[in-house]
């Protein structure tokens, strides 16, 4: 029934949608043309090219989300990046500069010819995908209505039925069901597939080409180099941080446990009072001990995300701090182990950035995962201006810790607050739910 509702109804309604793109992306070039003639002749596109590139951009990343979503499609974004640099460089110049960039970038001329030719050739497709049903539904219209449909001015024809005349037995305009009836069969079933047809003209011109894909490759290469750099400098960190804290902490406690004991077994038949005494920091000294290697053991790995996974373990940080912390999670079973480590202790982080610098008093945590991507958001009611590369704010550790699964982190942190953070890591997940939402 699902596939039939699709089939008679989303197709066409999709289709009419398209056609409506379409007739935006006639308006959307008309603008961009505009644009660049001012600029040419008297410099005021400047002003305005800006702001109708952000729109054709836009309008192309929609198009490739309704051929994921529609069509069944996927379309990849291979525009270049500008260099954080760049993005980063205040006043006209940095602005002119950016623009420099994303006229030269290949991509956006490709989107400018697609925006063209989709008013012409992707209207047309959709067309077909939008009236199929349509005039099939209109046969059976006519057919009844004919008398009223023709006296009104409208045609009397529908395909090769003439409904106004009459034939030796009986009036033709019976001859408007079948050929409506096919006409509906027609578009329930060619319907999804136009619409499929869009989708795949829309990557000829909206997709990578070869040598975006090549260089996309390359740029994902070398970021993948930078990572696993830092992934094996921040794991030496880390095992020189475990030593040190062995060394200082709980092998020193262990060492002197060991002497207050060899202190006693000497004391314990002359002096056995001494002796209890030493035994009883030596037992002290067992229990800090023991304290000092399980906090040890959860800062490397915390037992609850072993057992209980991501969502419950992020739960318990929140009750262990000391802000109003909500989460919410919607994972649907268990994901890889590294990931699960990686958000736990990015999610810490930022906690305890919230509460250190921000001087937070709420925190917000959403975790979900979606089309084989972690996102992890955390916004905090503090006092923002948050910036990645700020001195104590963690944020550049967490983006280094998360790029070694090539994840990605964007920061908003107005001065005044709120300032939200947001995690995105590809990963996988099991089919079993292992924790409560």
């Amino acid at each position: 029934m699902g596939e039939l509702k699709e089939r008679l109804l989303l197709a066409p309604l999709r289709g009419w949608a398209l056609i409506g793109f379409g007739m935006w992306n006639a308006i959307l070039w008309s603008l961009v043309v505009t644009a660049g003639s001012l600029v040419s002749s008297m410099g005021v596109g400047l002003l305005l090219l800006p702001a109708t590139l952000a729109m054709l951009r836009s309008t192309a990343n929609t198009a490739r989300r309704l051929a994921r979503e529609w069509g069944g499609v996927e379309i990849e974004e291979p525009y270049r990046p500008i260099p954080p640099e760049l993005a980063a460089e205040p006043g006209l110049g940095g602005m002119l500069r950016r623009l420099l960039a994303r006229v030269s970038d290949t991509q956006t001329w490709r989107d400018f010819a697609w925006a063209i030719l989709d008013s012409v050739v992707g209207v047309t497709i959709a067309s077909f995908a939008a009236g199929l049903v349509l005039y099939g539904v209109y046969g059976f219209v006519i057919g009844i209505l004919w008398p009223t449909l023709t006296n009104a001015g409208m045609n009397d024809w529908y395909t090769f039925v003439h409904v106004s005349k009459s034939g030796a037995l009986t009036n033709l305009r019976w001859a408007a069901f079948p050929v409506g009836a096919a006409f509906l069969v027609g578009g329930a079933y060619a319907g999804p597939a136009l619409i499929r047809l869009h989708a795949r003209w829309t990557s000829v011109l909206l997709g990578p080409t070869a040598t975006a894909r090549e260089a996309a490759l390359n740029r994902r290469v070398a970021r993948l180099t930078e990572t696993r750099a830092d992934a094996v400098d921040t794991q030496a960190a880390e095992l020189r941080r475990i030593e040190r804290d062995l060394h200082d902490g709980a092998q020193a406690r262990l060492v002197a446990m060991g002497m207050n004991l060899g202190a006693a077994e000497a004391l314990i038949d002359q002096h056995p009072e001494a002796a209890k005494a030493l035994m009883a920091e030596a037992r002290e000294s067992s229990a800090k001990a023991l304290t000092e290697l399980r906090e040890l053991v959860r800062g490397i790995h915390p037992p609850v995300l072993s057992d209980r996974g991501l969502g419950d373990a992020v739960r318990a940080l929140a009750l262990d701090s000391p802000l109003h912390v909500d989460v919410t999670a919607d994972l649907p079973g268990r994901l890889e182990p590294a990931v699960e480590s990686a958000a736990y202790f990015a999610v810490s982080e930022l906690l305890t950035n919230a509460a250190k610098h921000a001087h937070a008093t709420r925190v917000r945590i959403d975790l979900w995962h979606r089309d084989g991507r972690l996102r992890v958001t955390c916004t905090d009611d503090g006092r923002g201006g948050a910036t990645v590369g700020s001195t104590g704010s963690g944020l550049a550790g967490i983006e280094r810790r998360i790029g070694t699964f090539d994840g990605v982190m964007a920061v908003r942190s107005p001065v005044g607050g709120p300032t939200e953070v947001t995690l995105e890591i590809p990963c996988a997940s099991s089919s079993a739910k292992t924790s409560t939402s």
